[in-house]
C-alpha cells in the first residue's frame, strides 16, 4: 500500500520546531519582562509617593514636638510656683489666687499627638516592600521606635497626674474652678485671695509632692522629645536627599 505524506508536513525539520519553540518562548519572556517592568514602575512610583507622604509627616512633627516642649516647659514653671506656695498653711493662705490658677494650668497635659498616618500605612499593608533601599527602611524604623519609650513615660505620668487631682478634690474648691473659665473656654486667674477648702499640712505637703513628682516625669520627657524633634529633621532632610525632593 502507497503511504501518501502531508503536503504542508514536507520540509519541517527539527530546526524548524525549534525555531517555533523560540519564538514562542521569547514571545512569553518578553510578555513576562514588560509585566515585570510595569509593576516595577508602578512600585517605584508608589515609593515615592509614600516617601513624599512621610516627609509631610515628619515635617509635622517637628513643629508639633516644638510646640509640645514649649508647653511642658510652661507646665513645669507653673508646677514649680505651686510646690512653693504649698509648703505650708501660712504661704497658702497669702496665695489662693495664684494655687488656683497654677493647679489648674500647671496639670495640663495632653499626649504627643503625633503624625504617624503614613508610617501606619507602610506598616499594616506591607508598604516596606517597596522601599528600595535597607538603610531608608532602618532609619525610618529607628525613628519610629522612639515613642514607645515616650508613650511609657507619659503612662506614668498619667498614673501621677490621676493620683494628683484625687487630693487637689480635698483641697480646692471647684465653685472656684467654675469661675475661673472664660466663656471660650480659657482659663483667667480669680481677683482677690479665694480660700482652700483645707490648710491640712499633711495634704498641701501631699498635693507639693505630687506637683514634684509631676514635673520630675516631664524634666524626664524632654531630653527624649528633644531628641525626637532632631531625629524627625535629619530623616526629613535624609528622604529629600535620597529621593531628590526640594
Amino acid at each position: 500500500m502507497e503511504v501518501h505524506r502531508h503536503p504542508h508536513s514536507e520540509g519541517k525539520g527539527i530546526k524548524h520546531y525549534l525555531f517555533e519553540f523560540f519564538m514562542l518562548f521569547l514571545a512569553v519572556f518578553c510578555g513576562f519582562l514588560a509585566e515585570n517592568i510595569r509593576e516595577h514602575s508602578i512600585e517605584k512610583k508608589q515609593e515615592k509617593e509614600f516617601i513624599v507622604s512621610l516627609i509631610s509627616d515628619l515635617d509635622d512633627d517637628t513643629l508639633i514636638i516644638a510646640s509640645h516642649i514649649n508647653d511642658m516647659e510652661k507646665s513645669i514653671r507653673l508646677f514649680d510656683t505651686l510646690s512653693h506656695l504649698l509648703e505650708s498653711p501660712d504661704s497658702a493662705k497669702k496665695h489662693g489666687a495664684a494655687i488656683y490658677y497654677t493647679s489648674r494650668m500647671g496639670i495640663r497635659q495632653s499626649p504627643l499627638a503625633n503624625n504617624s498616618r503614613t508610617f501606619d500605612q507602610l506598616k499594616n499593608s506591607g508598604g516596606f516592600r517597596i522601599i528600595r533601599k535597607q538603610e531608608t527602611s532602618g532609619r525610618i524604623m529607628d525613628y519610629y521606635s522612639l515613642f514607645p519609650e515616650l508613650r511609657m513615660m507619659e503612662g506614668i505620668f498619667n498614673t501621677e497626674n490621676t493620683a494628683f487631682k484625687a487630693v487637689a478634690s480635698q483641697i480646692m474648691d471647684h465653685a472656684i474652678y467654675q469661675d475661673q473659665v472664660n466663656p471660650d473656654g480659657s482659663v483667667k486667674r480669680i481677683p482677690g485671695n479665694p480660700a482652700l477648702l483645707t490648710y491640712n499640712p499633711p495634704l498641701l505637703r501631699q498635693l507639693g509632692f505630687y506637683t514634684v513628682e509631676m514635673n520630675g516625669s516631664r524634666q524626664g520627657m524632654i531630653p527624649l522629645l528633644h531628641k525626637m524633634k532632631q531625629a524627625a529633621g535629619e530623616l526629613s532632610a535624609y528622604l529629600k536627599q535620597e529621593y531628590h525632593l526640594k
